[in-house]
């Protein structure tokens, strides 16, 4: 796949970058955006998804934007030993899709709310495992220290966002699962692999911040 052409937002200060974010995301989702769940269920898992919400933390280094990311524990029911954004389900107390991910996130990794500039929010992904998934873009200023959960966490590390962005780094694979054939993105870091619902929801974040751009 072809390098995407450089962002001016990595070329501007990192005040006039959150606010060229904040406008970005302000906009209509574009069409290469919407749509992206790949329509496969795990048995099971059929039915309306549940609604739940994670949170894309732009993490502000003096070396450029990092993404925020963590590794699943291994002994988790869903998603085992996957990469992702910290988040989850939607609880009756949320005030909105930003205080479901704000919240998972504190309860995830132990960082604060107040360390976070929501931003605006992506288009829904709805997973394999039957959650329908707001991705909701942050502003994490540091310093901060992260406390995760071992239960849920195994490991937090953070991504180039230049590096996640460009789509010469944006691969597609598939899988047979019985009969089924399941398509599905993914994007290689180092030791790391970046696949599935994590991959296609970054996916969503470069077409939305490139769309006419």
């Amino acid at each position: 796949m072809a390098a995407t052409p450089r962002l001016s937002l990595f070329d501007l200060s990192p005040p006039l970058q959150r606010d060229w974010l904040a406008r970005r995301l302000a906009r209509p989702a574009p069409l290469s955006a919407q749509g992206m769940s790949d329509g496969f269920r795990l048995p099971g898992r059929d039915g309306e998804p549940v609604p739940a919400a994670v949170l894309v933390p732009l993490v502000n280094r003096p070396q450029g934007l990092q993404v925020l990311l963590t590794q699943r524990s291994a002994n988790l029911p869903d998603h085992p030993g996957q990469i992702s954004f910290p988040g989850g389900r939607v609880e009756p107390g949320d005030a909105g899709f930003a205080a479901t991910a704000l919240r998972e996130t504190a309860e995830e990794i132990g960082l604060p709310a107040s360390k976070v500039d929501i931003l605006g929010e992506l288009s829904t992904y709805v997973t394999v495992s039957g959650y329908s998934v707001r991705p909701v873009v942050g502003w994490v200023e540091p310093p901060f220290d992260l406390a995760p959960d071992p239960v849920e966490v195994a490991d937090a590390f953070e991504v180039p966002l230049e590096f996640l962005l460009d789509r010469a780094h944006h691969q597609r694979h598939h899988r047979t699962i019985g009969e089924i054939r399941r398509d599905y993105w993914a994007i290689p870091w180092l030791q790391r692999y970046i696949w599935g619902a994590t991959a296609s929801m970054l996916l969503i974040l470069e077409r939305t911040l490139t769309a006419d751009d």
